[in-house]
């Protein structure tokens, strides 16, 4: 199993960057306690997500949002709510979070 972080790497409410051993580049978000994994790439357009490094969630850290066109996704499924890509969705990356805090690749 490929651990990717611990829990505390990913506060509440933001998002924090990651590159795979295999190089794709995921993004893991935490809502409520959960955690939330998917590729950085806009179904729209396949262009990463953030402007900024790590600023993956909208003003109010409510939705993902795409920098590109501010398109909008739900943060518990990825669905996109908002802008070009509506119907569409975030590509989901499985993760597990383990009881030492690490959060691992699901294989």
């Amino acid at each position: 199993m490929f651990k990717i972080c611990m829990t505390e790497d990913v506060p509440e409410r933001e998002a924090r960057s990651f590159e795979l051993d295999n190089g794709d580049i995921i993004f893991i978000t935490q809502r409520d306690g959960a955690f939330y994994a998917y590729q950085n790439l806009c179904p729209h357009l396949q262009v990463e997500l953030e402007f900024l490094e790590n600023q993956f969630l909208d003003r109010d850290q409510e939705f993902i949002e795409c920098s590109t066109h501010g398109a909008l996704f739900l943060v518990e499924s990825g669905e996109c709510i908002s802008g070009p890509c509506q119907g569409q969705s975030l590509e989901k990356v499985e993760i597990t979070v383990h009881s030492d805090g690490g959060i691992y690749l699901t294989e």
